[in-house]
């Protein structure tokens, strides 16, 4: 389990994080759902360990071990990794090269072109190389396909959405399904409910705290009918007038 226990994170005088409490089983789909600037790319950075994000105060625990002062590398040796909403950042790199650089084990090439084919592209985009001729799209779905590679134990998907160009939330959900699939504990966050509703928990977010937790169907549903007409997100004071704090 990983779990994310009275995590408060201040970024300069700003508090973004408020007593954050979150657990996280293995092999199940979690969505952390919110209105942009919420602080859900910020939960994303704290459990990833991200330079700059370690909180003040709390802890994050993997399955019983304090993890909360490991940096990125050390937390991606135990399993942990990542999909940001940037897309793949290397230039002039064969694809295939990029697919193949980390990972537990070597892969090899019929590795390669299931992971091409898991995120909607053809083998032949093992040769290609990553520069001006792909399209966001394509690069969000190398980006993807390089999660899959690396066979983690947890995976945090950033608005995998985000920069996509012909690729439909059933994609995306069908990618993620390939992930469980392998036993992979999956993270996504998103300002989708769309994409929030096919999963087993879900937790809403607003500002830095958990404003709401469960099925992903009551989510959703107080997102569409609260959050997405709200004209006040972040509004602490608020949230505290409704005793969610």
């Amino acid at each position: 389990m990983l779990e994310l226990k009275d995590v408060y994170l201040e970024l300069g005088e700003k508090t973004i994080l408020r007593k954050l409490n979150m657990k996280f089983e293995v092999g199940k789909r979690y969505t952390i759902l919110g209105n942009n600037g919420t602080g859900k790319s910020t939960i994303a950075n704290v459990i990833m360990g991200v330079e700059g994000y370690k909180p003040q105060s709390g802890r994050i625990y993997l399955d019983g071990d304090d993890i909360t002062d490991l940096g990125v590398s050390q937390r991606a040796k135990l399993g942990i990794t990542i999909a940001f909403q940037e897309n793949v950042r290397f230039e002039g790199i064969k694809v295939y090269d990029y697919l193949t650089l980390g990972g537990k084990n070597k892969k090899s090439s019929d590795d390669v072109k299931k992971a091409l084919k898991v995120v909607g592209l053809n083998e032949d985009y093992a040769k290609r190389y990553v520069d001006a001729s792909l399209s966001g799209g394509e690069r969000k779905r190398i980006e993807l396909a390089s999660v899959y590679m690396l066979d983690p134990k947890y995976v945090i998907l950033d608005e995998p959405d985000s920069g996509i160009d012909m690729m439909s939330i059933d994609t995306i959900n069908t990618f993620i399904n390939h992930l469980r699939e392998r036993n992979i504990t999956v993270i996504t966050i998103t300002h989708r409910e769309e994409i929030a509703i096919d999963c087993d928990y879900s937790y809403l977010i607003c500002s830095g705290i958990v404003l709401k937790e469960g099925t992903p169907a009551d989510i959703s549903e107080y997102y569409k009918s609260m959050c997405d007409v709200c004209d006040h997100p972040n509004d602490i004071q608020l949230i505290r007038e409704h005793d969610v704090v």
